[in-house]
């Protein structure tokens, strides 16, 4: 059942099922047509399979990926910004129509969005015109020498934009999301507002969430207590854990817990959690090349 309110003539729409209530999604699907990009766009689409959704499937070109071989098939007529920018187009409906043939869904609408800006900011104008809720992109693991645990752009778009990021990893197919880790220090408050994301998907899933506190030191006893009683109010079937850990063990400690408790996606609150800030610290990558291989929920402190 489909209900349409409107408030100050802007529509919102809740889908109902199984008693659960949900303002219609509007994800954003960064794509540069790689294996990765469009391994995430299929995740997202399962994902959100019984949530109504519109998904804006953006590409960002950027004037160095014409290459002179191309320039020589234009038409005096056209422009090279056109070249692009069509071609783009015109991938963007092939994956959408094949999303449409595999997995026709009534639920889901899908808009093309081709942009000719720096990455990020494209990501940033997309998703203030559109309010989006949430973006999902593709990542590239760790592997051998290769000491990267995502791209470049996921992480600027991590650090950078105020929409969460669901980061999806390399190869990883959708999983029913029976159990999820967020990962917290405890050391600020928490407000529903900002783990919305989260709240979401919990309640979506009927999910069991293990709340693992990172432990390095002891000096906020009280913040902890304060931030348990938090997500026993605001969640149901929580989990508190610990790990008690020395900094250049934690990215081992986090991944096998994930291992262990079988965790399907992992959370995380950022600017306010200091593990998020090693993640990304390149020597920390380097030196201990921790690899997240199930998908990585980024939101943020509003």
């Amino acid at each position: 059942m489909i209900i349409v309110i409107v408030f100050s003539d802007l529509p919102y729409y809740f889908y109902l099922r199984t008693n659960i209530v949900f303002l219609m999604k509007t994800i954003l699907l960064p794509t540069d047509f790689s294996k990765n990009s469009i391994n995430a766009i299929n995740y997202a689409v399962k994902l959100f399979e019984h949530i109504t959704c519109h998904f804006y499937i953006l590409n960002v070109q950027k004037a160095s990926s014409f290459i002179s071989d191309d320039m020589m098939s234009v038409s005096s007529s056209a422009t090279i910004y056109n070249t692009l920018i069509d071609a783009a187009k015109k991938s963007i409906t092939n994956i959408i129509s094949q999303i449409e043939n595999h997995s026709a869904n009534s639920n889901h609408t899908f808009y093309s969005i081709v942009d000719y800006d720096n990455f990020v900011d494209a990501i940033n104008q997309t998703s203030s015109n559109h309010n989006v809720d949430l973006i999902v992109m593709g990542t590239k693991g760790a592997s051998g020498l290769d000491k990267v645990i995502f791209g470049s752009n996921t992480v600027r778009v991590m650090q950078r934009c105020d929409v969460p990021v669901l980061a999806i990893p390399e190869g990883c197919k959708f999983k029913k999301l029976d159990t999820i880790a967020f990962t917290s220090s405890f050391r600020t408050s928490y407000f529903l507002r900002n783990l919305k994301p989260l709240k979401d998907l919990v309640t979506a899933y009927k999910s069991k969430l293990k709340i693992l506190h990172v432990i390095e030191d002891y000096n906020y006893e009280e913040k902890l207590n304060e931030n348990i009683g938090f997500f026993e109010e605001n969640f149901t079937d929580v989990i508190f854990d610990r790990i008690v850990t020395e900094e250049k063990n934690i990215y081992n400690s986090i991944h096998d817990y994930v291992i262990e408790n079988n965790i399907k996606m992992i959370a995380m609150l950022s600017k306010k959690h200091p593990f998020l800030i090693r993640l990304f610290s390149k020597h920390s990558v380097e030196t201990f090349a921790f690899k997240i291989d199930i998908p990585f929920l980024v939101m943020h402190n509003s």
